[in-house]
């Protein structure tokens, strides 16, 4: 965890409501940082129902393997998270350790071991001691309460430099439901179905099933379009709970994610995930820039999404950026090279909503001094025109900075 906030961290964070049905705790376990908490409990009611996406990595970390096993059950009592270790590429002692977690967890929050849902994040091929929770989650399990999500964030921070969270209210049949969400990420980001580790909570009373179809299509545009350095975690987790209580208050059961009564939370839902993967973009380890990447008149969407992952991930252009460089040349190359449909005599760039370049070549009007000043401003939006189809998409980045190399050439050990 950073002693600095980034300078992109949100002026203003919310006040978080109570979520019927949950209720939060933390402690210092003491996995690997001293003298700040490192574990949170979430506890809910019984019939919560569970959705959950993860990383697409061939080397999953094994709380990932466990939670994505877990979810054919549907239902969760208990959120188990640590921060220091990932316990990734830890073998026969990671899963080990999974499975001396869960039964501790769920013998302080008296419910099955299936019930029970893990995620770590921190330092990959160290062994984690599960024996540290004994006792400890014991403790939570019996103080925990419908409330600070903003220490659980602070929780499971490691390179962050700010907790992330994110809430919204909206009507469900007759009913106020309540949507909060936290987060953690700032490195070794480029989701491929979920990222980092986010975990959202409702009183909405959505069907498992329901929730899953929600959420799986909630990341594509959300999580799913936000790349810090075009790394893949084998840890990322997105876990949604909900825990139905809003039924008593007039809120209707929902089944299937096509029921029309579910629109507006629908797009709730999408907003507290957006809010929470654009603060990820704006804690970008070592980040001075907050950069959106628009590509449009591609062929189709998903080559408009290659493109601009290509573009966000290369580093000439987060260097560039970081450098106040409106160096279009870089982003011609990244275009270049995503191996999208592409034609170079139809491309155009913009800065900041300057053109720099039309039709394949330099901008007729540039003026080096206005886009130098454009540069300067602590948010970028980078725009290309392919001129050849109606795809469009948009992803979040961040520059690439000397900070960045320093986190992570040190930060193992």
């Amino acid at each position: 965890m950073s002693s600095s906030v980034s300078p992109l961290a949100p002026k203003h964070v919310p006040d978080m409501p109570v979520i019927a049905g949950v209720r939060l705790a933390t402690a210092e376990a003491g996995i690997r940082y001293k003298n700040r908490t490192d574990v949170l409990l979430a506890v809910m009611d019984q019939g919560t129902a569970v959705a959950g996406v993860f990383t697409k990595s061939k080397c999953p970390s094994a709380p990932v393997e466990w939670s994505r096993a877990k979810l054919k059950g549907g239902k969760a009592r208990a959120l188990v998270v640590n921060s220091g270790n990932a316990n990734a590429f830890t073998g026969k002692t990671g899963r080990a350790s999974t499975a001396l977690t869960a039964k501790i967890a769920a013998k302080a929050v008296g419910c099955s071991e299936g019930e029970i849902f893990l995620a770590s994040t921190g330092v990959i091929g160290e062994p984690l001691d599960a024996t540290k929770f004994d006792g400890v989650l014991g403790r939570l399990a019996e103080t925990a309460e419908p409330g600070d999500y903003l220490a659980a964030a602070k929780a499971i921070m490691t390179t962050d430099t700010f907790p992330k969270v994110a809430t919204t209210t909206v009507k469900l049949g007759k009913a106020k439901v309540t949507i909060n969400g936290m987060a953690k990420g700032a490195g070794m980001i480029a989701p491929d179905m979920a990222t980092m580790l986010s975990f959202i909570f409702t009183d909405a009373p959505i069907a498992p099933a329901a929730l899953q179809a929600l959420l799986k299509s909630g990341v594509e545009d959300t999580f799913n379009a936000v790349t810090i350095d075009g790394d893949t975690s084998t840890s990322d987790t997105l876990l949604a709970f909900a825990t139905g209580a809003a039924a008593a208050h007039g809120a209707p059961k929902i089944s299937r994610a096509s029921d029309p009564r579910l629109k507006a939370f629908v797009k709730a839902f999408n907003q507290v995930l957006a809010n929470l993967s654009e603060q990820v973009a704006r804690d970008g380890e070592g980040a001075r820039k907050l950069v959106e990447i628009t590509v449009e008149g591609a062929k189709t969407k998903a080559s408009a999404r290659k493109i601009a992952m290509s573009i966000a991930n290369s580093p000439l252009v987060k260097t560039a950026i970081a450098g106040e460089d409106a160096n279009w040349g870089r982003v011609v190359m990244a275009v270049g090279k995503a191996g999208e449909p592409a034609d170079r005599d139809k491309l155009s760039i913009s800065f900041n909503g300057i053109r720099v370049a039309k039709s394949g070549a330099r901008d007729p009007s540039y003026d080096e001094a206005q886009v130098s000043e454009a540069m300067k401003a602590p948010e970028i939006a980078i725009k290309v025109a392919l001129g050849l189809g109606k795809g469009r998409d948009r992803v979040m980045t961040c520059d690439l900075t000397k900070e960045y190399v320093a986190i992570n050439g040190d930060y193992r050990s």
